[in-house]
């Protein structure tokens, strides 16, 4: 009993002892209190937090909203621009119909040339109604072209529409065209006289010319049959 008063008045003098020197009770720092009490001159930034917003997501397109289907129509660069008079508007087997309402019948071709319109049957010079040569190739007088070397300024282009189906032009023809300062681009006559008023449309009358054969040529018998 006597030694457990002994230790009870001993703990009893600790304690207040760490009174004394300003503990009411122990506890084991944390390592920021560390950190601060060994650097007292180093102010003291207590944490923060920043407000968080909810985040609220919704559909890009709701039934019936939307971006507005696109009209191609609208998009036309060319749709205001007008039709030249010299335009193919129908492609018959024995001839044409132009937008000038003018028609080339009979089984006649046609040049197409600043502007203007002229009747054309490159097959008379030879006689008969032949306008392919012993290897298959298209061939025509150069004179049949004459009236493209009284124009000037020259078209660019020569757009040769060569009836129902395309064939090679004879190198001597392609040579008489080039020394012109004309290219040329060769097309039945449905597809030649599309591109025709597309380019004629696009760039000008002057700019581009046509020779057309009718759709509904045959070798050795013509258009007008």
């Amino acid at each position: 009993m006597a030694s457990l008063m002994r230790t009870f008045r001993s703990i009893s003098g600790t304690t207040a002892i760490l009174r004394r020197r300003g503990y009411s009770s122990y506890r084991q720092p944390s390592t920021t209190t560390q950190f601060y009490t060994a650097c007292p001159n180093i102010p003291i930034i207590k944490p923060f937090s920043y407000p968080v917003a909810s985040f609220h997501g919704t559909s890009y397109r709701r039934n019936g909203e939307g971006p507005p289907p696109t009209d191609f129509a609208a998009m036309d660069v060319l749709g205001n621009t007008p039709v030249p008079s010299t335009a193919v508007d129908i492609c018959m087997s024995d001839g044409f119909q132009l937008n000038s309402g003018a028609r080339i019948l009979n089984g006649s071709g046609v040049i197409l040339a600043g502007g203007e319109a002229f009747t054309w049957q490159p097959w008379l010079p030879r006689g008969g109604y032949r306008l392919l040569n012993a290897k298959g190739q298209w061939e025509i007088p150069k004179d049949s072209l004459g009236l493209l070397s009284l124009l000037w300024p020259r078209p660019d282009l020569l757009i040769l529409g060569l009836g129902p189906e395309i064939r090679p032009i004879s190198p001597e023809l392609r040579r008489y065209i080039s020394s012109l300062g004309m290219r040329v681009e060769i097309l039945d006559t449905r597809n030649a006289a599309a591109q025709f008023n597309l380019l004629a449309t696009e760039r000008g009358v002057n700019d581009v010319a046509a020779a057309f054969i009718p759709i509904g040529w045959k070798e050795g018998i013509g258009a007008n049959w």
